[in-house]
């Protein structure tokens, strides 16, 4: 059965990347979830996907910029919480099975962050989740630095038509899945080149993202990746288990 992974908490359901919407993912009968991470100057692992705050927050400015004083009053879009931290995003998942995609993010100029990766393990070590964790990341070269900080854990490399262009897409999806677990490409991408992946990326190691309508949705779960990665889980969860009991009424 294709998973499903709620990205960035189900973003198109509950304000992105938000302690609300992380904990309201625990009700929904999904995989896994996916989050982003960027280390500000301060030092602190912020979970917030751009490289600014001006997007998903009321504030404005380089996110790396944001200090634990200003994160204190800072208040994300549509909602009474601040930017939360990665220890905060563990501990709500810790009691809970599901996987977990930590994404390692690039700073504002594209550049990865020094030491992030290691910042990073020791959080999810402190709370012994290293067997639900998987990180994740476009940079080939973050991804490396992962593998040899903790070679027996999961990693995933997210492909798209940014991250393949100086390599080309086969060159890339071939580095990807070499180097990572799980290699996750834009549905775009998937669609317009599906043979040519699949033929370089088994099924159970590929995952497809970010399908939200009702036809997207279908469509990869009648493609069967491994994943689906959806800002819509709960519309994703009704529509797979429509399926499902479809497919137990055909053969009763």
């Amino acid at each position: 059965m294709t998973g499903l992974i709620g990205h960035r908490g189900g973003r198109n359901v509950w304000p992105e990347n938000s302690l609300d919407g992380f904990r309201r993912l625990l009700h929904v009968p999904v995989e896994g979830v996916e989050f982003d991470v960027h280390l500000s100057d301060a030092g602190e692992l912020l979970v917030i996907h751009d490289a600014t705050l001006d997007r998903t927050t009321e504030g404005s400015g380089p996110s790396r910029a944001l200090t634990p004083e200003a994160r204190a009053t800072l208040r994300l879009r549509d909602s009474n919480e601040g930017v939360p931290v990665l220890s905060g995003v563990l501990q709500i998942y810790a009691d809970s099975t599901l996987d977990l995609h930590v994404e390692l993010k690039n700073d504002g100029e594209g550049k990865a962050y020094p030491g992030l990766p290691a910042l990073v393990l020791a959080e999810i070590d402190r709370l012994g989740l290293r067997d639900r964790c998987c990180l994740t990341s476009f940079d080939l070269d973050v991804l490396r630095e992962c593998r040899d900080l903790a070679p027996q854990m999961r990693r995933l490399c997210s492909v798209n038509d940014n991250s393949a262009q100086k390599l080309g897409v086969r060159e890339t999806i071939s580095a990807a899945a070499e180097l990572a677990d799980y290699v996750a490409v834009h549905k775009d991408m998937l669609s317009t080149h599906w043979d040519a992946i699949t033929t370089l990326v088994p099924l159970s190691r590929l995952g497809a993202w970010v399908a939200n309508t009702p036809e997207e949705i279908n469509r990869w779960l009648e493609a069967g990746p491994a994943f689906i990665t959806t800002d819509e889980p709960v519309l994703a969860d009704r529509l797979r288990r429509a399926r499902l009991d479809a497919g137990e009424a055909a053969q009763a």
